[in-house]
């Protein structure tokens, strides 16, 4: 049987690591660039499942991140110091209302998983305390 705590700290790292994609497209939100190719676009974090050599779930990886294929806004600024030859600027493509979402996601999910790892410490040394008395 897979470890409760192993599995519960994979999951707190796979949500930390979302949570901070979270905050760079948060932070990149209004950047703006001189050309398509240059702009912001957001990204995502990919998970799978670890799984033990019975076949049992052992707990979570990153797998990687990806970018966004939504299209990139595309402003007419002459005067902006980023705007092409023509007088475009390129938007990042986040979505702030999702990223809130997300963020708000990973953080509830962060947070039960470190319930868990709690609760399992606990139950833990209850258990290691039984031969005690």
């Amino acid at each position: 049987m897979a470890n409760p705590l192993d599995i519960a700290a994979s999951a707190m790292n796979a949500q930390m690591l979302r949570l901070n994609t979270v905050a760079s497209n948060m932070a990149n939100a209004d950047s703006v660039a001189g050309s398509e190719a240059e702009a912001y676009r957001s990204r995502q974090a990919v998970f799978s499942t670890v799984m033990d050599q019975q076949r049992e779930v052992a707990g979570v990886a990153v797998t990687g991140i990806v970018e966004s294929n939504a299209p990139v806004m595309k402003r007419y600024e002459p005067g902006h110091p980023q705007a092409d030859v023509d007088g475009y600027v390129y938007a990042s493509n986040v979505n702030t209302m999702e990223e809130m979402a997300n963020m708000m996601s990973a953080s509830r999910s962060f947070q039960n998983n470190a319930e868990v790892f709690s609760t399992t410490k606990t139950l833990m040394l209850r258990t290691l305390q039984l031969g005690q008395q």
